[in-house]
């Protein structure tokens, strides 16, 4: 039989200063980080230049969650370290994403699902990840006050490990795992310029350009060799 707790229990006090208990906290999250965060995401509006790519057949009076939320809403999860979209299903209703979605933290509307964040995800088609890649690029770019001299970029690729059957992943002797070998690019100051997935094996063009730089190849002959 469950009881409620109606008053608090009288504690002694600590070094003069009284201790209070009280058993009426409102929502919780651990996530509070997400609040500058937000500040962030609200100045660049990174989540509604990605959505602008993409294109569905959304029905608009049955749609309940704008392309640009759910965007937004992944991009907070993976931020703070939620790399599975199944966790939407417990964070949907914590108060700091739904802070950082501009809702009221207790009776605000509940954020999306797993099931709609997945449609999201597979709603982007060749063209679309292109158009993405582009705006990512361009996004760089403004981020400049001014043209710089000169910029430096590292290329290269990363292992990330998956635990379910996504397509375009591959076993990976090296790492003894399944996942993905995507490409990324970062500028010499640690800044992200843009990202392209792989499935997880060395770019065999990669090897061929190392190899080409390690060993230049003469001036060609007639016959072309």
């Amino acid at each position: 039989m469950m009881q409620s707790t109606v008053a608090a229990p009288t504690l002694s006090p600590l070094n003069g200063k009284p201790i209070l208990l009280n058993f009426d906290g409102a929502e919780m999250s651990s996530d509070a980080g997400l609040t500058l965060l937000r500040e962030v995401e609200r100045r660049h509006d990174l989540a509604g230049l990605l959505s602008s790519c993409l294109t569905g057949p959304r029905d608009p009076g049955k749609t309940r969650h704008s392309l640009e939320d759910i965007i937004r809403f992944r991009i907070m999860m993976i931020a703070a370290g939620y790399e599975g979209g199944n966790d939407a299903g417990e964070l949907r209703h914590d108060p700091s994403f739904k802070l950082a979605l501009e809702r009221d933290p207790e009776t605000g509307a509940a954020l999306c699902s797993q099931p709609t964040i997945s449609r999201m995800e597979n709603l982007a088609d060749r063209r679309a990840l292109v158009r993405m890649a582009r705006e990512m690029v361009r996004f760089y770019c403004t981020s400049f006050a001014r043209a710089p001299e000169r910029i430096v970029l590292d290329i290269d690729d990363t292992f990330d490990a998956v635990h379910g059957h996504q397509q375009l992943r591959l076993f990976n002797a090296y790492y003894d795992e399944y996942g993905f070998q995507p490409i990324v690019v970062f500028d010499g100051e640690g800044r992200l310029v843009g990202a392209v997935l792989r499935p997880a094996r060395r770019p065999t063009l990669a090897i061929r350009s190392a190899h080409q730089s390690a060993h230049p190849a003469g001036p060609a002959d007639p016959a072309g060799h």
